[in-house]
């Protein structure tokens, strides 16, 4: 194979690449779809007419396997139910968006010293020595500002947990009088 024809097999990735993508909606078997249409490109080159351009032949080829799959997966049986079922159980993730909301809420009431302090240390995973020179303040009152920052938000959730259960409870008991 000449340079020109790899090169031109090359510049062809990008392109089939966006098309993978757009045929399946998952980025890793898009990429598999890619490597499989270069690898079937590259074994049978010989076979390549060239009164085409490379581009539409490896579209063409892209295409094919595409089909090909589809196919496969339609003739396969389907697998039994159990097998796709967890053996662990999982924990129910309904309330997640809720308390993520509740959790940036909460962090929107810190000091902005303090949140971005946190955000460094917990999120981002940052030694107190790099938040230090990040936000160009002594290592000790990066120390400080962290302790604060994660007693002010322990505070803030603990009093909203409880305020919540004491409305829970209130209620019941407003609905317990109403009975009576």
């Amino acid at each position: 194979m000449r340079a020109q024809d790899e090169a031109e097999i090359v510049a062809c990735i990008p392109s089939l690449r966006r098309y993978a993508r757009g045929l399946v909606s998952d980025p890793d078997r898009a990429d598999d779809l890619v490597q499989d249409t270069l690898e079937r490109a590259w074994s049978r080159f010989s076979m390549w007419q060239k009164r085409n351009e490379v581009r539409a032949w490896m579209f063409g080829i892209m295409h094919n396997h595409f089909i090909d799959r589809l196919r496969a997966q339609r003739s396969r049986p389907e697998d039994s139910a159990g097998d796709d079922l967890p053996e662990l159980p999982q924990r129910a993730q309904q309330t997640d968006a809720l308390e993520v909301r509740d959790l940036d809420r909460l962090l929107q009431r810190l000091p902005p010293e303090q949140r971005e302090v946190l955000l460094l240390v917990s999120v981002e995973e940052l030694s107190y020595q790099e938040v230090a020179q990040i936000t160009g303040v002594p290592l000790g009152t990066v120390m400080s500002r962290l302790s604060r920052a994660r007693a002010r938000l322990r505070d803030e959730m603990t009093s909203q947990g409880q305020s919540k259960a004491q409305d829970k409870v209130s209620h019941a008991a407003q609905r317990i009088q109403r009975v009576k």
